[in-house]
């Protein structure tokens, strides 16, 4: 087994191998015991009060969580007690349960007291009480509402939108917006075309350039749809492709983006929580 410790931080990871990126930051108060694997991707942070327990966990590239997480629960000493999540995720105070495996893939965001479930039993299975044990996937580019609790069994898939304070009791695969108990289809995501890219474009630069003045910011913007510039930095809206110098300003542009679904990662790390002098 190797071991990680930083006892300033009350830190302690083991596992049979431990794999940290480039850049990573933890908080304080940090229990992670796992029998297998842990992982966790280049520039990502997990924050203050987390316990993890079960068998193999990887976290990937670009995380972002910000405090209270607890991953384990009944059934994590099973050897299928496996959790895995792609990059470019927010996660918060979540309850995972593991004693069967979980997936989630890239760009989704576990909002808070979020709670997934894969396990559920009580009364003897003999006399005909329910006994059901299955993992949950969750595919790329969803969003779960907060206060949202998901059911063994489950798959939701890409690109979904869960509302708040839903149960999600079967899969949902076709894209669109779900919410309720249990969670039913409201309505489909209508992409926008060109002329209202363009206005819901100018609407973010106006809501930010009020952003920026109270962060005592004078950036230079300029719109050139689907490129915003500011200063001598440009991002495609519709590609997420980034170029040219990267500064404090602009960091404070591109974490306020990604509220708009703008989701632009670079080699910088978030700044949301900085005080600007």
């Amino acid at each position: 087994m190797e071991l990680f410790e930083d006892k300033d931080k009350n830190i302690r990871i083991s596992a049979r191998s431990i794999n940290i990126g480039h850049e990573v930051s933890f908080g304080n108060n940090i229990s992670i015991s796992v029998k297998g694997d842990f992982s966790i991707g280049d520039h990502s942070r997990l924050g203050n009060n987390v316990s993890i327990r079960g068998n193999n966990i990887r976290f990937g590239k670009h995380l972002f969580h910000s405090q209270g997480l607890q991953i384990g629960g009944g059934g994590r000493q099973h050897p299928n007690s496996d959790f895995e999540i792609g990059d470019r995720c927010t996660i918060h105070n979540n309850f995972i349960n593991v004693c069967e495996p979980i997936k989630i893939g890239n760009d989704v965001g576990l909002s808070q007291d979020v709670a997934i479930i894969t396990h559920g039993y009580w009364l003897s299975a003999l006399e005909g009480y329910p006994a059901v044990f299955s993992g949950v996937t969750i595919g790329d580019g969803v969003i779960i509402g907060y206060r949202t609790t998901i059911l063994m069994g489950v798959e939701i898939g890409e690109n979904c939108v869960v509302g708040a304070n839903s149960t999600v009791t079967r899969s949902i695969l076709q894209k669109g917006i779900y919410g309720g108990t249990p969670a039913k289809f409201i309505k489909e995501i209508t992409p926008l075309n060109e002329a209202d890219q363009i206005k819901k474009t100018e609407e973010i630069i106006d809501n930010y350039r009020k952003i920026a003045e109270y962060h005592d910011l004078k950036p230079e913007i300029e719109i050139n749809f689907p490129v915003v510039r500011i200063d001598d930095f440009e991002v495609n809206f519709l590609t997420m492709e980034y170029s040219g110098e990267e500064t404090i300003v602009t960091d404070d542009f591109r974490d306020y983006v990604r509220k708009w679904g703008i989701r632009i990662y670079t080699r910088r790390p978030f700044i949301s929580n900085f005080t600007f002098d």
